[in-house]
């Protein structure tokens, strides 16, 4: 059985749930979420780095920062720009030498969230 993240929830679950909440937030903080918006927008954007290296380095800060939503998005983005399982590895070793030992326990949490983006990805092909 896979591991739950803290709400009940797998990955992709929390992922979507979290999508429709921030659709209630910028209905309720319309400015704050605009402007967050524009700043993830400017943050994304291709410039001298592309997506999937943009989104691994999202991800080692997730981890860092010990953020299981994050790690929902930037794992699931970061498949979607095309990171393979090996390149998610080894952001997850820099993040442990960033982090330490918290930063592991946090790795351990992409390994399960990896394994049922990977599972979903299967299933809808």
């Amino acid at each position: 059985m896979s591991r739950m993240v803290p709400s009940g929830s797998t990955y992709p679950e929390q992922r979507t749930r979290m999508q429709e909440n921030m659709g209630k937030l910028l209905e309720g903080a319309p400015e704050a979420m605009k402007a967050f918006q524009g700043l993830h927008r400017a943050g994304t954007m291709v410039d001298a780095l592309d997506t999937k290296t943009k989104e691994l380095i999202a991800l080692g800060i997730a981890v860092v920062c010990r953020c299981d939503g994050c790690i929902a998005f930037h794992t699931h983005d970061a498949l979607k720009a095309g990171a393979s399982r090996e390149e998610i590895m080894s952001t997850l070793g820099v993040a442990m030498l960033m982090g330490g030992g918290p930063a592991m326990v946090y790795a351990t949490h992409v390994v399960e969230a990896l394994e049922q983006f990977e599972a979903a990805l299967a299933k809808a092909t």
